[in-house]
């Protein structure tokens, strides 16, 4: 049990999930331009997983608290803080200091929180000021949550992708990037396609809008399925969440389309064939979540229009274990949040 001075925190003794253990440790105090955010509520990412199971970085120190996205309650500042004041809720930006244009090699290999920075499964995080947003009104703690690395990876692939009212959009997957890819893409009305490998998560997707859905595994060459309902144009935005299916991504693209390479979730490594690159001058580009302004645009499209994650599951702080273990089986759809 956490005293006055201690809180709760999950650790990462090992790169294993049954290495999670729940700890005590001191409550940070903020310093000048810092505030202490007591934190009501964490998502999960692949990138998670990824750091926990897969060792994406096998030269991290141990231990260490594992996740990047949270959402809570501003309840001390440090001297010279004007941003935010005490009761303010908010969420930290996923790589601190980038607030606007291009982030820094320093910021994004050293800046971002879950790792190298200290995560945020654990009851109080200190973080900058300027490197966090105020949470929109109408989401709760779990909502807000959702925001920082799955909302802002899918709204910069589709600013970046340049996304007009009748485009077509395919998202590969229902995770939570891929999720909020068809709901901003539907609020900028295009059309959206949405590949899984389950049948019943594709029609729960048709519920969310998506007008085509193509089960992969029983259709392997989708590319096909792509250009065949769109009438052979093809798709002119693509979230590409596998990595591993660029080949098959680029195929199923329209001419002069985009393709938005997010995750890695089917491997690290594609085989790519540079004539479907220049012949129908498609563009591939990585998108590293974005910036404090860009998180600050989207959080008001979200207002404007009333949006709310999708949640596929909650787990409280002590369970933890059993919320990594649930995204790695892969049978989410959505959001797997962790309330504290």
């Amino acid at each position: 049990m956490a005293s006055q001075d201690s809180m709760q925190a999950v650790e990462a003794q090992d790169f294993s999930i049954d290495a999670l253990k729940l700890v005590t440790r001191p409550i940070p105090k903020p310093r000048r331009g810092e505030i202490l955010v007591r934190v009501r509520a964490a998502t999960l990412n692949y990138r998670d997983i990824a750091i926990l199971v897969e060792k994406y970085l096998p030269t991290l120190g141990l231990p260490y608290v594992p996740a990047s996205d949270a959402s809570g309650e501003v309840v001390e500042v440090g001297e010279e803080v004007t941003r935010f004041k005490v009761g303010d809720r908010v969420m930290p930006i996923y790589t601190q200091g980038w607030h606007d244009g291009k982030p820094t090699p320093e910021q994004r290999t050293k800046r971002t929180l879950g790792a190298p920075l200290s995560g945020v499964l654990q009851e109080y995080i200190v973080v900058p000021a300027e490197d966090a947003v105020a949470k929109p009104a109408h989401l709760d703690d779990v909502e807000a949550a959702t925001l920082p690395i799955a909302a802002l990876t899918a709204w910069s692939t589709l600013q970046e992708g340049d996304v007009k009212p009748g485009d077509v959009v395919v998202v590969q997957g229902t995770g939570g990037v891929s999720l909020f890819a068809l709901q901003f893409a539907k609020l900028a009305g295009a059309q959206v396609i949405v590949l899984s490998s389950s049948d019943d998560k594709l029609r729960r997707a048709r519920d969310l809008g998506a007008a085509v859905g193509i089960n992969y595994r029983t259709t392997p060459d989708w590319h096909l399925a792509i250009k065949e309902s769109t009438g052979g144009r093809g798709a002119d935005v693509i979230v590409e969440t596998a990595g591993a299916s660029l080949n098959k991504s680029l195929a199923a693209l329209a001419f002069g389309g985009f393709i938005g390479v997010v995750g890695f979730v089917a491997g690290y490594e594609a085989t790519i064939p540079v004539r479907q690159l220049i012949g129908p001058m498609t563009r591939i580009q990585g998108i590293a979540v974005g910036s404090r302004t860009r998180f600050e645009a989207m959080n008001r499209a979200i207002t404007a229009h009333k949006l709310r994650p999708v949640i596929d599951s909650v787990f409280k702080l002590e369970d933890a274990a059993k919320a990594f273990r649930h995204m790695k089986s892969g049978q989410h759809f959505g959001k797997i949040g962790v309330t504290l």
